[in-house]
């Protein structure tokens, strides 16, 4: 497989790539660019101007296409010059290659497991058995993207991943605020349960679906949750412990602009927003501090304002305080296992 991250200009390529965007502009000078990509990243074409346009005729966003053509570079960013496009039957190409993964999805199956099957709270195991029980929940979960494009956590098994994330920093601000541990962590595994019905990624593409943009995943997390309490042959649960994790889902953007119906009112719904935020912003950073497209060569400063946290700036650094070589602590294990 191309590996687009170690790409550099004049590099000659003839490899199967993903057509993840097209973006047409008009003007005074219409052109088309192609963002084409791999598992391994993605690289923008060189814009093909009104008259070469024939050459991409037909082409559109999810296809697979032999690609040939040439790395140059614009303005500090890497593009391509692409000589020939030719589409390629759709399966030609396994989706772990044409799309980023987490890789396997054991460990964190095993974390989410063993925690759901320890709650102590019975109505709360109910609940969570409608979903996490289900073999066909588990198989879209573990594919599912944590957001569409390049949102966090955008790869194959990332809402898996955001998910254990989020349980693990939610238990542990829930221990010290004195909150239910329990109710959080049982909370943060439906908070986006929505997203499967939000997300499209069977193309290898990353997108949004029409009921998502019409509804929000936050909305359509409440409506799975309810049809799935009404549809169990007994209730698993009291209703009013229903609006508490109804409310949980609702809120767990926090505020209203950021796309929550309502704002959190209890504690462990705000614990739950906090580790939500925290999960995904952090994830941002790491993305883009190990992104050649933000930090090109060994740059201090993003190359721009990363929309992911409110347009803001980016520094990487790397200070050692005078630690010798090596002596740098362990880093902890993450909340997976």
């Amino acid at each position: 497989m191309l590996d687009l991250s170690s790409l550099a200009v004049g590099d000659d390529i003839h490899h199967p790539l993903l057509v993840v965007d097209v973006v047409a502009r008009g003007g005074d000078h219409p052109r088309t660019v192609l963002s084409l990509g791999n598992r391994s990243g993605r690289i923008d074409s060189a814009p093909f101007w009104a008259g070469r346009d024939e050459a991409i005729k037909g082409i559109a966003k999810g296809m697979l296409v032999q690609v040939v053509g040439t790395v140059a570079s614009y303005r500090d960013s890497l593009q391509l010059e692409v000589t020939s496009l030719r589409p390629l039957p759709r399966g030609e190409v396994p989706l772990s290659d044409l799309a980023p993964s987490v890789g396997p999805v054991e460990r964190y199956w095993q974390f989410l497991d063993d925690i759901r099957t320890r709650l102590s709270a019975p109505r709360l195991r109910a609940v969570l058995d409608l979903f996490y029980a289900d073999e066909a929940f588990r198989e879209r979960y573990e594919q599912c993207p944590g957001a569409p494009g390049t949102g966090h956590h955008a790869a194959l098994g990332g809402l898996l991943q955001h998910t254990c994330e989020v349980v693990g920093i939610g238990r542990s601000i829930a221990r010290i605020a004195r909150a239910d541990e329990e109710l959080v962590m049982a909370g943060a595994m439906l908070h986006d349960i929505g997203k499967l019905e939000s997300y499209s990624w069977e193309t290898g593409v990353f997108d949004t679906t029409e009921r998502g943009r019409l509804a929000g995943h936050v909305a359509i997390g409440a409506i799975m949750f309810r049809q799935a309490l009404a549809a169990a042959a007994e209730p698993p649960c009291h209703e009013e412990e229903a609006m508490i994790l109804e409310h949980m889902i609702l809120s767990h953007h926090g505020k209203l602009e950021f796309g929550s119906p309502v704002r959190p009112l209890t504690l462990e719904a705000e614990i739950l927003h906090f580790a939500d935020d925290a999960s995904a912003k952090t994830a941002a950073i790491t993305e883009a501090y190990g992104s050649g497209e933000f930090f090109p060569g060994d740059a201090r400063l993003s190359s721009r304002r990363i929309w992911q946290l409110d347009n803001r700036w980016l520094l990487r650094l790397a200070p050692d305080f005078g630690r010798a070589p090596g002596g740098e602590k362990d880093e902890a294990a993450d909340q997976a296992g």
